[in-house]
């Protein structure tokens, strides 16, 4: 997911997506650990994303108490 795409997506869509990928990360840990993890890099995909959608919420949050 790319930064252009999270800064178009609205609080409420922010909010959702971050519950999925942090289940997914949940999901692809376990897999980890039992042997059938079969896209490594995914895992740093899902971390990069969970990043970026935090960040946008604190610029928005700080936009919010600085306007």
């Amino acid at each position: 997911m790319k930064y252009k795409e999270i800064k178009q997506m609205s609080s409420a869509e922010l909010d959702s997506q971050i519950s999925e990928l942090l289940r997914e990360k949940l999901n692809l840990k376990i897999q980890s650990r039992t042997g059938q993890l079969e896209k490594i890099a995914r895992v740093r995909q899902v971390r990069r994303d969970i990043a970026r959608i935090k960040t946008e919420m604190a610029t928005r949050a700080a936009a919010q108490t600085n306007g």
